[in-house]
Parts: structure tokens; sequence; C-alpha cells
């Protein structure tokens, strides 16, 4: 599969995702959760889902344990959604890139006021 058109179907599943989950999901557990990024195998059988929730770490596992319980019914969604051959399998974890990066310019202004 061409790199364009993985990177448009993650995108369309990225935006299925975010709509599905901070709209029709009626668990408490996943109010507030973001869809940061989705990133497909080159075959589509698997979407590795990044995602943000408010709480903490005792807010973002309950959010993940929610979402792996409803991956099932959140794929069914999507497939009734969206035109593509194959619906690949949801796997969700927290998005710990942006955690780093936001704690990054917080250490920089420790370092500098440090000197």
């Amino acid at each position: 599969m061409h790199a364009r058109r993985a990177a448009r179907v993650a995108e369309a599943l990225r935006q299925e995702l975010a709509e599905l989950i901070g709209y029709e999901m009626t668990d408490p557990r996943v109010a507030g959760v973001t869809v940061t990024r989705v990133a497909v195998s080159r075959d589509l059988r698997r979407a590795d889902v990044r995602v943000e929730a408010p709480g903490g770490e005792a807010g973002r596992e309950a959010a993940l344990r929610a979402l792996k319980g409803a991956r099932h019914w959140l794929r069914r969604e999507v497939a009734g959604r969206l035109r593509i051959w194959r619906i690949p399998e949801f796997h969700f974890q927290a998005d710990s890139d942006r955690r780093k990066t936001q704690a990054q310019p917080a250490e920089r202004a420790n370092l500098s006021g440090s000197e």
C-alpha cells in the first residue's frame, strides 16, 4: 500500500474514532479522551491509536481499559461509516510523546534558572 493511502486511512480513522469516543460513547471513563494519533500497518490489519485522557495516571488507565473493552463496538461503528475494504483492529495506547514534549519546556526553564 502506498504511504499516502495509509496516511489518508489513518486520518479518517482518527476523525471517526474521535467523534465516536467524544460524542457517542456513554462510559464516564472516556469523558475528555482525545485521540491524538493513529498509525496503521501496511496491510491495514492493525491500527495503533494514541489517546490522551484527563485525570492523571489513574484516569489514563481507566480510559484505556474502557477503550479496550469497547474496541469491537468501535470497529463495527467505524466499518459502517468508512468505505474501505478492511477495518483494522484497534490497539489503544497512552500518548506519552505529548507528555514528554510538554515537560521539556518546564525542564529547560528549571535548567536555565539553576545557572
